[in-house]
């Protein structure tokens, strides 16, 4: 398995780029990243001038504090994902959510697209899980996205496409659908990629966001995607690791950097044994940790 990128992804917000006001109170939140949207959530009416707000909004510079910023355009196969493009073009983020993803061509399709408006291998590629069919081909895409020019560093699971497509609740804590859930999981495992947990509809009962963002966390989404901007500090809570398991992770990268330990396999911590693989563990937890300190340190 390769090693996930250890950048924070607790808290993605998705932002409507038909709303520029919503667009300008984003850059004050301190959510890990925001996806501008220009698919969902923005009426076909709207695009083009959602475009314009977007432009606009990418003008102010970088989003800062090393908060990524995403702009979700619309599927490869509609007729508005050429302009999305320009747009990506224009404003230069750091990734580009991709939705729909059904097979592997998505990634042709992609690179085409960033020939055409000259865009750097550095952007980054998210894709969306939120098909039957994205599902059932979700190895095949992860394998060919993370070979990709524009390479794939994240999925994010479309929980409301999924209910919508197949009738499957959302219901009972997510029974019916948590075979998809770790599926997307294990996928993004494999090839070292994070995962994203769907969004939860009703922004106002924070007891029941609670509850499935602590589920999603014990099945290892890395984070959640967001709707409104107060479910960003509980996101950020319950994806943070404890002040416990960091300092347990400083002590696993203390204990392997002793000279008795060098070219060890396994250890003695303490009265347990502690692998290489749980050294590997500790220094993502603790450089994801030190990403969120800084920060904040910049932000005071």
């Amino acid at each position: 398995m390769r090693h996930s990128t250890a950048r924070p992804r607790r808290s993605v917000l998705y932002v409507p780029a038909a709303n520029s006001r919503a667009m300008t109170k984003a850059r004050d939140l301190d959510c890990d990243a925001v996806v501008f949207d220009l698919e969902d959530a923005v009426a076909p009416a709207m695009k083009e001038q959602a475009r314009r707000y977007l432009a606009e909004a990418f003008q102010g510079g970088p989003l800062g504090g090393g908060r990524e910023a995403v702009i979700r355009v619309n599927a490869v196969e509609t007729t508005d994902f050429a302009l999305d493009m320009e747009a990506v073009a224009a404003c230069r983020p750091d990734a580009v959510l991709l939705p729909k993803v059904d097979s592997p061509e998505v990634w042709v399709a992609l690179h085409q697209a960033c020939r055409a408006y000259h865009l750097l291998p550095s952007l980054q590629a998210w894709a969306m899980v939120e098909t039957p069919a994205g599902l059932l081909a979700l190895d095949n895409i992860a394998h060919a996205g993370v070979a990709a020019e524009h390479a794939l560093r994240c999925l994010v699971v479309g929980t409301n496409d999924l209910a919508k497509e197949t009738g499957v609740s959302t219901g009972d804590g997510r029974a019916w659908m948590l075979p998809w859930l770790m599926q997307a999981v294990l996928v993004a495992r494999r090839y070292g990629l994070n995962v994203l947990d769907g969004v939860w509809n009703d922004f106002g009962d924070t007891t029941g966001f609670d509850a499935e963002a602590a589920q999603g966390r014990k099945m290892g989404f890395d984070g959640k995607t967001l709707i409104h901007p107060t479910q960003v500090e509980p996101a950020n809570r319950a994806f943070s690791a404890s002040p416990e398991a960091v300092e347990d992770a400083r002590r696993i990268v203390a204990a392997f950097a002793q000279p008795e330990h060098a070219g060890a396999g396994v250890i003695n911590l303490q009265g347990r044994m502690v692998e290489r693989l749980h050294l590997g563990q500790a220094e993502r937890l603790l450089a994801i940790d030190d990403a969120i300190r800084a920060r904040k340190a910049a932000a005071d």
